[in-house]
């Protein structure tokens, strides 16, 4: 988030859950069968749950995820477990509470820590822990994030620092490429293999130790980007699709569907941003460019 806060849209110009749900079913009439709720915060959004409910019941989606900040998991874990949500990815930038304010600017760590708690102790398998990597900020937490991971079984991912700040601090050299990354962790931990991903379209590419412990997935988002295999699109929370984190280019879904539009209309909107996926980067020329908006706005 930036250090000055968001800035709040009027509720009138976001997507009603109803509006999502009907979204969400023309995606899956194309194929789409899987769903990711992020932000921003998704829990701070008042009645998040139904919004998992109507959304697992969307015939032809297969799993419906989150990504979340951690903090208000510790009264939502329960609830979004009854209400079908499948995965949950949560940040978790460091172990020490002075970085942890520094990063993420508020002084919740325990309460993340807590939340991680809950969410397995409801049931859910397969959590994922999101960790920046930030040269100069994050080398330290390398380790000491993996062996907590590896205590609790969870994959811990290494995301690299994208142009995506609110602050627009990004500079090139404050990437920790995941090269080094798993450089850190051979020396410090055990030495990595990496886990056959045939066919899969995820971003990160996950690596187990090589005595057969604890998963470890690397984005490598700047040094290595992935657009071939990328098969994302992100609608925001009022109404713009995007096919690509760096590209300024937005298609117009909420009018659509404030129009009283047919199904097929939303569907060929979607097939229209996809067809105009860049494989380099949502651009032309290849070259890095600061995200269409910041995180906080269009969401991991």
């Amino acid at each position: 988030m930036p250090a000055g806060g968001v800035e709040f849209r009027p509720h009138g110009e976001m997507l009603s859950y109803e509006e999502i749900e009907r979204f969400v079913r023309a995606g899956a009439s194309l194929g789409i069968g899987k769903v990711r709720l992020t932000g921003g915060e998704p829990l701070v959004r008042k009645g998040i749950v139904r919004l998992v409910q109507m959304l697992v019941a969307v015939p032809g989606i297969d799993e419906v995820a989150m990504t979340t900040n951690g903090i208000l998991l510790d009264q939502f874990a329960e609830p979004l477990k009854a209400a079908g949500l499948g995965r949950l990815n949560i940040s978790l930038d460091t172990l020490d509470r002075e970085k942890f304010v520094q990063i993420a600017r508020h002084d919740e760590l325990g309460r993340v820590l807590g939340g991680i708690a809950a969410v397995r102790a409801a049931g859910f398998e397969n959590i994922k822990l999101n960790t920046l990597a930030i040269r100069g900020v994050t080398e330290d937490d390398v380790v000491p994030l993996a062996r907590y991971a590896l205590e609790h079984g969870h994959e811990l991912r290494f995301i690299e620092f994208m142009p995506a700040d609110g602050d627009q601090q990004w500079q090139p050299e404050r990437v920790l490429p995941g090269e080094e990354i798993l450089e850190i962790l051979a020396r410090e931990i055990g030495p990595l293999e990496p886990i056959s991903q045939d066919g899969s379209h995820a971003p990160a590419t996950t690596y187990r130790f090589a005595d057969g412990g604890g998963r470890i997935g690397v984005i490598p988002s700047v040094s290595e980007p992935f657009c071939k295999r990328c098969d994302r699109l992100r609608l925001t929370a009022d109404g713009n699709l995007h096919n690509c984190l760096f590209s300024a280019q937005k298609w117009d879904a909420r009018s659509l569907l404030r129009s009283g539009a047919a199904e097929g209309a939303l569907a060929e909107l979607i097939r229209a941003a996809v067809r105009d996926k860049h494989e380099a980067r949502g651009n032309d020329d290849g070259e890095l460019s600061r995200c269409g908006r910041p995180m906080h706005q269009i969401g991991g």
